[in-house]
């Protein structure tokens, strides 16, 4: 009965909210595929945006080449295919992380993806036609299926998406600082052989990028926008322009103890745990996060709610704030005042930022009980450390 009415209540929601966006990423990719295909360059393409500023095509050029389909196709056709995708992208990608703790996996199912579909990054990755969930499960097909079984193809994936778009690059890190140097180094081959094709295909677009594009950070939007809940993007809404020396001494102290971490969990054999925390160290110190690129809520509520009843409170606030778009408070017309300056302001703005440094601390690492002989016994619960 609870979870009829709450899969209600967030239909109900869905319903209020609707396509605020449109698909205007999208939009955005479909045309400066088009303007690529007309025989322009590339990165000369430019949208204006009121909000933004001029927005371009950021991704390096495999990842245009990928997307060339959604600009074939008609808009209908392109929404159809963009929408299939990323719904089975976020079933298949739940399932993977639900189904082995889950009692009964139905029920469990139905359960996550109502809360999965409510969090703010997974609605507006598909309000603004994000290609995220894509991305997203390569990297986790690379590291839940693929890397527990041997495969000789795991690290593949994972390069394919760092071809697409740099920021998946940190989970080859994440493969070479916990041990997995095979897949380490075949996601690396995997990601510059799709960037060596690409520039026989496309060299002039693939010059622009490496050689300008990559260093001068066009295009990409406003840094102190309240969307973006990076460390840049903290550092832009209390000075600008940010202080690029605070910025990389608060990347390097996150990217060291969020790895460390990421580390201790994947030697341990606590795979969701290990990229979850990759994961949100990418998005800490990738100078641009938009909401809709945190996705590694979705495994960290997993986590929580499967390790134990303290973790359970965290999950609670994770889940409501997250899932009534809390940062997102003064895009949507909502008063500021007089929560909008000072210690409220300065929360409220941070707030997905602030839950994912808390999350490298406070999510736990589980690892299997252990017996005498140092073997897990299958029928002992995990412990938390």
């Amino acid at each position: 009965m609870l979870l009829a009415l709450l899969v209600a209540l967030v239909a109900y929601g869905h319903w209020w909210y609707g396509n605020r966006h449109q698909f205007f990423d999208l939009g955005i990719y479909r045309q400066a595929v088009n303007w690529w295909l007309d025989g322009h360059d590339l990165y000369d393409f430019t949208k204006p945006d009121d909000t933004q500023g001029a927005l371009g095509f950021t991704y390096p050029p495999f990842g245009a080449l990928v997307l060339v389909p959604f600009g074939a196709l008609p808009w209908g056709g392109a929404v159809t295919l963009y929408a299939v995708l990323t719904v089975a992208a976020v079933v298949l990608t739940t399932y993977w992380l639900v189904a082995p703790v889950a009692r009964d996996k139905i029920l469990a199912m139905v359960l996550a993806l109502t809360v999965v579909s409510a969090l703010e990054p997974i609605r507006e990755t598909y309000t603004f036609g994000q290609i995220n969930m894509v991305l997203v499960v390569l990297i986790l097909a690379d590291l839940l299926i693929l890397l527990p079984r041997g495969s000789r193809w795991a690290g593949v994936l994972i390069g394919l998406a760092a071809a697409v778009k740099l920021t998946p690059a940190i989970f080859i890190v994440y493969l070479l600082v916990s041990r997995r140097y095979r897949a380490g180094l075949t996601a690396i081959a995997s990601a510059a052989g799709a960037t060596l094709l690409t520039a026989a295909i496309a060299p002039r677009a693939s010059w622009d990028f490496w050689t300008t594009v990559l260093w001068k950070g066009e295009g990409i939007g406003n840094a102190a926008y309240t969307f973006n809940q990076s460390l840049f993007g903290m550092l832009a809404r209390i000075d600008s322009p940010p202080n690029r020396i605070a910025w990389v001494l608060l990347v390097l102290a996150t990217a060291g103890y969020g790895l460390w971490r990421a580390r201790k969990a994947a030697l341990v054999g606590d795979e969701v745990v290990g990229l979850t925390l990759a994961g949100i160290v990418g998005c800490l110190a990738s100078p641009i996060t938009w909401a809709h690129h945190l996705y590694w809520f979705v495994p960290a509520l997993v986590v929580l709610v499967t390790a134990s009843r303290k973790h359970l409170a965290f999950a609670v606030i994770i889940t409501v704030t997250v899932g009534l778009g809390m940062v997102s408070w003064f895009e949507q017309g909502l008063p500021v005042h007089p929560w909008g300056d000072g210690v409220p302001g300065f929360l409220i703005k941070n707030w997905y930022l602030l839950l994912f440094v808390a999350l490298l601390f406070v999510l736990p690492i589980r690892s299997p009980a252990r017996d005498r002989a140092g073997h897990a016994p299958a029928s002992e619960p995990a412990t938390v450390r």
